[in-house]
C-alpha cells in the first residue's frame, strides 16, 4: 500500500475508533444508571429524550459550561496534568486492539486495527493502561488533601497488587496460543471441538484464569467491590474531591474507557475474539465478525453492572489479602498447571 494511503486510511480509522469509543463511554454511563436502577426498582434517567437516551449529551453540556474551581492550595502543575495522564492513557490503549478481520477495498488489504498487527500488543496494552495509575496518584498528592491523598495511596497500591494477577491470568493464553499477537491469539480460537463447543479460552482450560483476570480487572478499574480509591462513606470522593466540571469529567472518562479496553482485551484473550457464525451474503459475512466483538464486550460490560448492582464494598484490608494471598496463589497455579499441559 502506498504511504500516502497508509496514512489516510489511519487517520481514518483512528478518527472513527475515537469517535466510537467517546460515544460508548457515554453511554456505558447511561446504561449502568438505566440497568442498576431496573436492579434496584427504580427507572434511571427518563426526563432527557426518549428512554433518558440523551442524558449524556446533557452530562457533557453540564460539565462544559460548569464553573472550574482551582483550590488555592494544589501544586497547580500536576494537578492540572493528572486528569489529561489518567484521559489519555486511557483512551491510548485502543489503538492496538484488533475489532475484526482484514477488509479488501480496492484492493488494498485494510487492518481493523488503527495500528498494524503488534507482536506484543498484549504488552503494550498492560504497559500503557499501568501508567494510568499515576494520574490518580498524582491527583490525589497535588490535592493537597489528606481524604485525597488517601485515595491516591489506596488506588496505587491497590493496582500494584492487581497488576500481578492480571498479568499472571493472561500468561495461560499465551502459552496456548504461543504468540503475543492479539490476532494470533484470537486466530487460535477458531473452530469447535467435542463438534460444538467453541473453541475459545474460557471454555478450552482457561476458566480458572478468566475468573483470575475478571477479579484483577475490577480492582484494576477501581469498580465495585473494589472501589476503595473513591470510597464516598469514607474519603468524600477519596482522590478526585478537589476536581470539578471537565477535569472531574475526565476521570470518569478515563475510568469507563479503561473498562471497555478491559472488555476488548477479555474478548480477544477468552472469549474467541471476532469469531462467531457467519452466514448470509458476502457483505453480512464482512460484517458479521465486528458485531460479534461487539457484543461480546458489551456482555462482558453488563457483568461490570451487574457486579455494581449486586456486591457491596470490600475493607481495604480484604482487598489486599485477597489479591496477595488468593488471587495471586491462584492466577500462579493456573500458570503452572497451563504450561505443565501444553508441555504434555
Amino acid at each position: 500500500m502506498p504511504i500516502g494511503l497508509y496514512i489516510l486510511a489511519s487517520v481514518i480509522k483512528s478518527a472513527i475508533v475515537l469517535l466510537v469509543l467517546l460515544t460508548a463511554v457515554a453511554y456505558t454511563v447511561w446504561l449502568e444508571r438505566k440497568v442498576v436502577g431496573h436492579m434496584q426498582n427504580r427507572w434511571g434517567p427518563t426526563r432527557v429524550g426518549p428512554f433518558g437516551l440523551l442524558q449524556p449529551a446533557a452530562d457533557g453540556l453540564k460539565f462544559l459550561f460548569k464553573e472550574d474551581l482551582t483550590p488555592p492550595h494544589v501544586y497547580k502543575p500536576l494537578f492540572l496534568a493528572a486528569p489529561l495522564i489518567a484521559v489519555v492513557f486511557a483512551l491510548t490503549s485502543i489503538a492496538v486492539i484488533p475489532f475484526g478481520n482484514d477488509i479488501e477495498i480496492g484492493g488494498y488489504t485494510i487492518p481493523l486495527q488503527i495500528t498494524t498487527d503488534v507482536n506484543t500488543g498484549v504488552l503494550l496494552i498492560l504497559g500503557v493502561t499501568s501508567i494510568g495509575v499515576y494520574g490518580v496518584a498524582l491527583a490525589g498528592w497535588s490535592s493537597n488533601n489528606k481524604y485525597s491523598l488517601l485515595g491516591g495511596l489506596r488506588a496505587s497500591a491497590q493496582m500494584v497488587s492487581y497488576e500481578i494477577s492480571l498479568g499472571l491470568s493472561l500468561v495461560g493464553v499465551l502459552i496456548m496460543a504461543g504468540s503475543f499477537s492479539l490476532r494470533d491469539i484470537v486466530h487460535a480460537q477458531q473452530g469447535h471441538f467435542w463438534g460444538f463447543i467453541p473453541n475459545w479460552n474460557i471454555f478450552h482450560g482457561q476458566i480458572i484464569g478468566f475468573f483470575c483476570y475478571l477479579m484483577a480487572a475490577y480492582a484494576e478499574t477501581n469498580r465495585i467491590p473494589f472501589d476503595l480509591p473513591e470510597a464516598e462513606t469514607e474519603l468524600v470522593a477519596g482522590y478526585h474531591t478537589e476536581y470539578s466540571a471537565m477535569k472531574f469529567a475526565m476521570f470518569f472518562m478515563a475510568e469507563y474507557a479503561n473498562m471497555i479496553t478491559v472488555g476488548c482485551l477479555a474478548t480477544l484473550m477468552f472469549l474467541g475474539g471476532w469469531n462467531g457464525p457467519l452466514f448470509g451474503p458476502p457483505v453480512l459475512q464482512a460484517i458479521l465478525p465486528v458485531f460479534w466483538f461487539v457484543a461480546k464486550v458489551f456482555c462482558f460490560l453488563f457483568l461490570y453492572i451487574w457486579v455494581r448492582g449486586t456486591l457491596p464494598r470490600f475493607r481495604y484490608d480484604q482487598l489486599m489479602a485477597f489479591g496477595w494471598k488468593f488471587l495471586l496463589p491462584v492466577a500462579l497455579a493456573n500458570l503452572i498447571a497451563t504450561a505443565i499441559g501444553v508441555a504434555w
